[in-house]
């Protein structure tokens, strides 16, 4: 059980290093492509059906592209398909969400204070919410509303700070945030594989047959795209989220994720506009910060449950696992001596403003409910705490992983 502790977290680490590489490579690509069509220049020499041109160098070479509206008159022998960075960033994506928050429900996904889920509860409407936010948006797209792109993307704002309340009223913190982010990221990947790559594949069909191609497939590609490149940014942040409890860990996180989203609109309109040759919009930059104060003030407002809550609150059957194992209270004397003047509800070191990651360590119930991170970080390795500060001793450690390994052999 042990050994498969450490191997589940490389796991997790080996999912989360190709999801953060194919990420780079899809959000890289899809940034270049949208600053190339908004960059392109008119030429007297452009073929039928060319819409603009342009010139670039990287790497010492020099490169000549042309955009075609529909498509050019004959196809190229090789063609280039950008799709797998999409897919292979939400695939990986998709395996972290199951190898930390499904795994991990009661401690990451689940809140009993804000909700008494069981955890396949939890797991349920994790999935369920990402396939129908999917479906919802689709046939936004789909209505009379595709013809009025700004009134979708308000709607579709509208609907993002729904879904950040509503998980907020479920989930943990963290869960909540990370959640909102892979709720965007289906959005943007479904946009890829149910309509951007289908539409491309219809032009390239029509080509191959000798037909002229509709023009509206691109039309409505271009829509999807549009709403992808201004959706990028919160989802980033939105995936880092989980490293600041000052993010997630805040009586006003839905607000916060809210507001996010309005500064990826601000910044992606700056870097649009200039790449598309419209000006400089600077103004983008002092709203954005106006928003990012905002966002800074908002986090100052913490959303623990009270100490006295927490220690009157019954222990669930996960905590009481590890609260009733042998060796607890050493394990308890232990933390509450060398970890809870940073991991508590309002720390006591200097310089500590909020339990970092949001992890309490104060009460039986703290402690039992994070019972593999214990292990983890101050047991079997010496993460924790940093520089070994507190000066926990190689008895403290042998003790943590005597009281864990007695909790995970009771429950086999």
């Amino acid at each position: 059980m042990t050994d498969a502790i450490i191997l589940w977290e490389w796991i997790g680490f080996a999912v989360r290093w190709l999801h953060v590489i194919t990420a780079m490579a899809w959000i890289g690509s899809s940034f270049y492509f949208i600053a190339l069509d908004l960059g392109l220049r008119k030429a007297p020499d452009l073929p039928p059906g060319a819409h603009g041109e342009e010139w670039q160098v990287h790497g010492g070479g020099f490169y000549h592209i042309r955009k075609f509206l529909v498509a050019p008159e004959r196809m190229p022998e090789h063609l280039t398909w950008f799709k797998w960075e999409s897919y292979t960033t939400w695939l990986s994506g998709a395996a972290l969400l199951m190898v930390v928050y499904w795994a991990g429900a009661e401690l990451y996904l689940i809140d009993a204070t804000k909700a008494d889920l069981a955890v396949w509860q939890g797991i349920a409407i994790s999935a369920g919410s990402l396939t129908i936010g999917w479906l919802v948006y689709d046939a936004l797209c789909k209505s009379p509303l595709g013809e009025r792109p700004t009134l979708l993307m308000v709607l579709l704002f509208g609907m993002l700070v729904a879904m950040s309340y509503g998980y907020n009223q479920i989930f943990t913190g963290r869960a909540a945030l990370l959640h909102l982010g892979a709720f965007t990221a289906t959005i943007m990947t479904a946009n890829v594989f149910f309509i951007i790559m289908p539409n491309q594949r219809i032009v390239v069909g029509d080509l191959k047959a000798g037909r002229v191609p509709d023009a509206k497939y691109g039309k409505i590609a271009k829509l999807r795209s549009t709403h992808n490149n201004y959706l990028t940014l919160p989802v980033v942040f939105l995936m880092l989220s989980n490293h600041y409890p000052l993010a997630f860990a805040t009586e006003y996180s839905w607000i916060i994720a809210s507001l996010v989203f309005l500064m990826g609109v601000t910044i992606r309109h700056y870097f649009n506009t200039r790449h598309a040759g419209k000006g400089n919009p600077t103004w983008t930059w002092l709203i954005t910060a106006v928003i990012f104060v905002i966002i800074a003030w908002l986090s100052t407002r913490p959303a623990f449950e009270g100490y006295d809550t927490a220690m009157e609150r019954p222990l669930t059957a996960y905590e009481q696992l590890f609260a009733s194992a042998e060796g607890f209270e050493d394990a308890q004397d232990i933390v509450l001596g060398r970890c809870s003047m940073c991991h508590a509800r309002e720390p006591v070191w200097d310089g500590i403003h909020r339990a970092p990651k949001g992890v309490l360590l104060e009460t039986p119930s703290d402690i039992a409910r994070n019972a593999q991170a214990i292990y983890v970080q101050a047991g079997i390795t010496h993460a924790m705490p940093p520089a070994n500060i507190t000066m926990v001793e190689a008895e403290h450690r042998a003790a943590l992983i005597r009281w864990y390994r007695a909790a995970t052999q009771k429950a086999l």
